[in-house]
């Protein structure tokens, strides 16, 4: 059997894709585009924004034009069903908690999932998944369900598998990452997990994602001073206005965020520290929009990822008063895009002379190779001798605008 898996949207579908490209070809199954019309397309969905909403369609529809037989899963199928059904009566739709059924859908004689497959350099690891908060402008929560985590040993032996397979690094990614282990018995904290992960694995790196400024506790910022904990954390900020803050629902305000990322930063000069922004909030007035243009100037982020507000039907923030028109949503994006693009370049400058460790992710186009640095920065290398998911040191020499230029110093 041929098949073919489009993702989109967060890093949990991808490892959850990833989970059922290698069983299905660890069985004998092919991967083939669309192009070559396989047998069954399965698109993994997503609903965070219209955006995303739409490009699941327009996937869906690819799909059938090819022949293939749809199978749909992810946030958008299992919000949007009925507009699924829509587009053709054929799809065959299979919930978020059912989405590792798809494997035996396509093949009945598997009997035991093999969790340690990824198809990238990195390997993302689902170590949790649903969430407990309900932010306002947030829908995820109705598609994934309640907060639940996977057992600590069971992760370690995931992880365990995929070093033996040659990865040297892996992704813990989660719908609610922070919230990780409070709802196993005995209660566990995100650093036991890492704790754990250290002192029973051979991995080389381990690299977190998305994490809530509130979730970053004393115990984890001790854990960061380790060299095989990546030298990168995503905290979203989503506004640097107190009063959208609290319309938003977050758990902090502007200056309690501030002072926190500021004391990481302090205590790892070199970490690289990202953040989510939502502009055009309901009722985010220009004063509100400028605060937080404010607080992204005094913090060195690394990196910015900017979302116009996106009414999501069935939550609070959809149906709010003063709603922000398209086009002021439109032109505070490219405000923060421009402000993006500087924080970038200068943490990318501030990086040059220095030696960084890099996963060798792919090759690059014009020649060399593309590694991701532990600090997650793109560093392109002149050689093609290294192999996907190799570790190799790299002094950087210069910042290209898209992404750094070193020269190999020694594998690691």
């Amino acid at each position: 059997m041929r098949f073919s898996i489009l993702t989109l949207g967060c890093k949990v579908n991808q490892s959850e894709s990833d989970i059922i490209e290698g069983n299905l070809i660890e069985h004998g199954h092919s991967v083939a585009t669309l192009s070559e019309e396989p047998d069954y397309c399965i698109v993994n969905t997503c609903s965070v924004t219209a955006k995303s909403d739409y490009q699941s369609r327009q996937l869906v529809r690819r799909a059938l034009r090819h022949n293939a037989r749809v199978i749909a899963t992810g946030c958008y199928a299992e919000l949007r069903p009925d507009e699924l059904r829509r587009i053709s009566r054929n799809i065959l739709i299979v919930r978020n908690a059912d989405k590792y059924n798809i494997i035996n859908i396509l093949d009945s004689t598997i009997e035991c999932i093999n969790l340690c497959y990824s198809s990238k350099s990195r390997a993302s690891i689902k170590i949790q998944d649903g969430c407990n908060h309900r932010c306002t402008y947030c829908i995820v929560p109705y598609a994934r369900g309640k907060s639940r985590s996977v057992d600590s040993n069971d992760i370690v032996d995931q992880i365990s598998g995929l070093a033996s397979k040659g990865f040297q690094e892996v992704v813990l990614t989660g719908i609610h990452l922070g919230s990780y282990g409070y709802d196993l018995k005995p209660k566990l904290r995100l650093s036991d997990l890492l704790t754990n992960i250290l002192n029973s694995t051979l991995i080389r790196r381990v690299r977190l994602s998305s994490l809530g400024v509130n979730e970053i506790d004393g115990a984890l910022l001790d854990l960061l001073s380790d060299e095989r904990i990546c030298d990168h954390l995503h905290i979203p900020l989503q506004s640097g206005d107190n009063s959208v803050l609290r319309h938003m629902r977050r758990a902090y305000d502007a200056t309690a965020y501030a002072e926190h990322v500021s004391k990481i930063i302090l205590r790892n000069p070199n970490i690289a520290v990202g953040t989510d922004v939502i502009v055009g909030f309901p009722g985010e007035a220009e004063t509100a929009f400028q605060n937080t243009v404010d607080i992204i100037k005094d913090i060195p982020f690394a990196y910015l990822h900017v979302f116009p507000f996106s009414a999501r039907p069935g939550t609070p923030a959809s149906s709010m008063p003063e709603q922000t028109a398209v086009l002021i949503r439109k032109r505070r994006s490219e405000i923060l895009q421009e402000l993006s693009i500087r924080k970038k370049m200068l943490y990318g400058i501030s990086q040059i002379n220095r030696i960084l460790d890099l996963v060798i992710e792919d090759k690059a186009s014009g020649g060399g190779m593309i590694g991701r640095s532990s600090n997650y920065l793109k560093v392109r290398v002149r050689s093609q001798r290294y192999p996907k998911k190799s570790l190799v040191a790299a002094r950087v020499t210069e910042w290209s605008g898209e992404y750094l230029k070193g020269v190999p110093v020694e594998n690691l």
